[in-house]
């Protein structure tokens, strides 16, 4: 296993490959050269290396996308220490989980979310530095200090400290859909082999590429492919500080005229359901990706006949580190979530840990050299997930004569009706594909001791879809033990920060 220093890999050696004066990054502010963001990224970390944090310790970011997110995130690399990242839209109570869970030397954050890192550092026991981003004029408290004010009196020069192979340069959080996130330990090795394995031997990624992603850039899925992967080749990475809309990410697409839009599936669908949609030019766009859930093939179908740009539907995950089955490029099959990534052995293995026979469902077993050390701090779970470079996923698919992996829901979301298996996703896609309903998701409640399966259905504009008719529908394409025996129509179903359907926050949703 190589030992390497990210910042050195994917923003130094930009400028000593004669790229200083290339675009990194578009801001809002305008365009950022690799030159102008080693110099940012140098400033932080020698900031970083003023107020004591060393090698190894951990440096928790909760900044809106921008200049600073990217500069602060090499910086931490670049000084040794490990980046953790946290959504800026969360309440106090979940701060204090990851101040806690992270035993943070540091936390970088933007004006707007220090209110609410106060109110977590009066919820836990640990008591990091908070570096307050902006531009200085932020009253601080005890315990914190101005970013700006530091980085005013900081060299732009800094060395890289020098990596060992098994030194953690990456914390990934897991999505946090049925339970509190927990991170996956990544030496710098699993981004950069993740980089040649998928950005380069799938996306094929160049200097000419300018990346758009939809999720924020807390979400590795949307770091590594707008800020690491890009970076690269030389090419570039869109950043914005607002929640992501279909009005703001056409207006962007307008404006800068990407190549490739990082995107969720629930955007596809807003994005096809927005009153503009049918003016929309997306022309400039050679690919889409959709990662975060699984794609249904409805939704990409119209996404085709809409806009007619090519997505590659994926499957990752933070304990592989990123993307390990995509769609390639020319060999898509809509439904499917496309073939193993090159670098990876993948299968499906039956409830022994044997492989499964082509078409048969059982759980995904992914080798590679980018599977995470451990869950931090969680023993048990590791030695049940982690196997040297293995990880046995908790998601559910089969795979068919061509190499093809079709997705079926996650192990521990399966509902038992009558002693039969019945897996959530299928019960969803059937119900998505009612002309009246948006989207649906499906759970499993308790009756009298017997599990029973609840839907909540989100109706398209204007549509008012009975539960008996619904069931009917599901009773015309399904067995009938996988009619769900209630049916809640709701507005919009709640989702975690990634984009996922929060099945968590369904099981407290009233019906």
């Amino acid at each position: 296993m190589t030992a390497v220093n990210l910042a050195a890999y994917f923003v130094d050696r930009n400028i000593d490959q004669g790229r200083g004066d290339s675009i990194a990054l578009v801001t809002p502010a305008g365009p950022r050269t690799y030159a102008s963001l080693a110099a940012a990224m140098n400033r932080i970390g020698n900031a970083l290396l003023e107020v004591g944090v060393r090698p190894q310790q951990r440096v928790l970011l909760v900044l809106a996308d921008s200049l600073e997110f990217v500069a602060a995130w090499y910086a931490v690399q670049k000084v040794g220490a490990v980046t953790a990242e946290a959504y800026t839209f969360l309440p106090a109570k979940d701060y204090a989980y990851y101040v806690d869970y992270t035993e943070a030397a540091a936390v970088i954050v933007d004006p707007g979310t220090l209110p609410r890192l106060r109110e977590a550092l009066a919820l836990s026991r640990h008591r990091p530095l908070l570096l307050v981003s902006g531009d200085g004029t932020t009253e601080l408290k005890g315990g914190e200090a101005s970013l700006a004010a530091l980085v005013a009196g900081a060299a732009e020069q800094l060395a890289p400290v020098p990596a060992a192979a098994d030194d953690i340069a990456i914390w990934k959080f897991t999505t946090g859909s049925t339970g509190h996130p927990k991170a996956c330990v990544h030496p710098a090795h699993s981004a950069v082999a993740s980089y040649e394995h998928y950005a380069r031997g799938v996306l094929d990624i160049t200097a000419d590429d300018v990346v758009l992603p939809v999720p924020k850039l807390f979400f590795g899925y949307a770091r590594d492919l707008a800020a690491l992967y890009p970076f690269g080749v030389g090419g570039s990475g869109i950043v914005f500080p607002e929640r992501s809309t279909p009005e703001r990410i056409f207006e962007l697409v307008a404006r800068h005229r990407p190549s490739i839009l990082v995107t969720v599936p629930t955007m596809m669908q807003a994005m096809l359901e927005h009153p503009t949609a049918a003016e929309q030019d997306l022309s400039c766009l050679r690919l889409c990706t959709s990662a975060g859930e699984a794609l249904p093939a409805l939704i990409h179908r119209r996404w085709l006949d809409r806009f007619g740009v090519p997505v590659m539907d994926g499957m990752g995950s933070s304990e592989a580190y990123h993307i390990f089955i995509s769609g390639r490029p020319g060999r898509v099959r809509i439904g499917s979530m496309g073939e193993a990534v090159p670098g990876y052995d993948i299968d499906v293995v039956d409830d022994d840990g044997e492989p499964a026979g082509d078409g048969d469902i059982g759980r995904l077993r992914v080798r590679g050299d980018t599977i995470a050390r451990e869950y931090w701090q969680e023993p048990e779970k590791t030695a049940q997930t982690f196997s040297a470079n293995t990880v046995l996923t908790g998601d559910l698919a089969e795979r068919d004569a061509d190499g093809y992996f079709w997705y079926r829901g996650r192990a521990d979301d399966l509902l038992k009706i009558s002693g039969i298996w019945v897996a959530p996703t299928e019960v969803e896609a059937c119900l998505a594909a009612h002309p009246a309903v948006r989207e649906a998701a499906v759970i499993g409640v308790d009756r009298d001791g017997l599990t029973r399966i609840r839907a909540y259905v989100v109706p398209r504009t204007g549509a008012q879809p009975s539960p008996d008719d619904l069931r009917a529908h599901v009773r015309s394409a399904l067995s009938g033990h996988k009619v769900p025996h209630e049916i809640v129509l709701i507005e919009e179903l709640p989702r975690t920060g990634s984009g996922k359907v929060d099945r968590r926050a369904l099981h407290e949703t009233p019906a």
